[in-house]
C-alpha cells in the first residue's frame, strides 16, 4: 500500500486510519525558536 502525505489534514484519527504520513515536528519547533532568527521561511508542499 502505498502511503499518502495527507495536507491540511487536521485530524489524527484520520491520519492513523488513512495511513497518511505523520511528521512530528515538535523538535523543530523547539530549534527554531531557541534559534532567535529574524526572518524564518517555512514552505509546504
Amino acid at each position: 500500500m502505498v502511503r499518502k502525505i495527507g495536507i491540511g489534514i487536521h485530524n489524527f484519527h484520520k491520519i492513523i486510519d488513512n495511513n497518511y504520513f505523520y511528521i512530528d515536528k515538535t523538535d523543530f519547533i523547539k530549534e527554531w525558536w531557541e534559534n532567535g532568527d529574524d526572518v524564518t521561511l517555512i514552505t509546504r508542499p
